[in-house]
Order: structure tokens, then sequence, then C-alpha cells
């Protein structure tokens, strides 16, 4: 499948291993793993912090295979679960880095073309979130208003 925004193909990077074992220097069961991943929902970190945090510093390589679920879907379990998806919220953020930036730079049409990229990436995540209903259907992208989401 082709990139969303570029004419090449392909998908370089690292891929997990393709058999599924549990590593043998992890110390860690499933529900010490959901206990910290609360815990360090609760100190505001988001899922994808989490899980660099729970890599780096504990040293658990793979949520899922460890404690059998996502880190979304503990924290959703737990209520502790952001409103906004976290690479919708990324998009908005990006998107509002732009438009501060065309304000006082109303001629790079370069930064034109990356808002118009990326309120589209914006607006095809929506529509994807409302289908699988992790958004309300009435829930709409304003551009003006989307400083609330971001803060």
């Amino acid at each position: 499948m082709a990139r969303m925004h570029a004419r090449k193909k392909g998908k370089s990077g690292s891929h997990p291993p393709l058999e599924a074992q549990k590593p043998t220097w992890v110390r860690y069961k499933g529900n010490e793993i959901e206990l910290l991943i609360g815990k360090l929902a609760k100190e505001g970190h988001s899922s994808s912090e989490i899980g660099t945090i729970l890599r780096d510093s504990y040293g658990i390589p793979n949520v899922k295979m460890l404690a059998g679920k996502t880190i979304a879907k503990i924290l959703a379990d737990k209520k502790l679960a952001p409103e906004l998806p976290e690479d919708l919220l990324s998009l908005i953020r990006r998107a509002l880095a732009i438009r501060k930036h065309m304000e006082s730079n109303k001629q790079d049409m370069t930064a034109k073309r990356g808002l118009q990229r990326t309120e589209s990436k914006i607006k095809r995540l929506v529509k994807y979130y409302k289908e699988s209903k992790k958004l309300a259907p009435d829930w709409k992208y304003d551009p003006v208003a989307a400083k609330i989401y971001a803060e």
C-alpha cells in the first residue's frame, strides 16, 4: 500500500518477533503492569509515553503480550482514557502550531500546504472514529475551538 501524502511505497522499520514469547528477563506480572499503567496515567502521561516509560525504565517490551490487553484498553477499563484519541489530539496540536505560525508568516505557502494536509488527516481520522463509535456522531472538528482540546 502506498503512503498517504507521498509517492512512495513500502513500510520500512523494525517489526516485532513472529513468535510471541514472554521474555525471560521480565519480572512483572500482568496485574502489576496494569497497576503501573494506572499510576503513570494518573501522573498525566499519555498512552505512548506510558509505553516508552515501561520499556525504558521497567524493561517491559510489550504490554499486550504480558498483560493480555493494550495500554489503551487498560486505561479505558480503569476509566482513565482521554476523551479524544491520542493520534487525533496530536494532529489537532500540530494544526494549531501551524495556524500560529501562519499568523506571523502569511506568505509561507509551504506551511499553508502543511496545514491543508494536516486538516485532511484530521477529517479522515474523525470519520473513522465516528464509524467505530469512539467519537460521538455529532462531534465536529472546528479549527477555532480546537484550542480547548489541545489544553
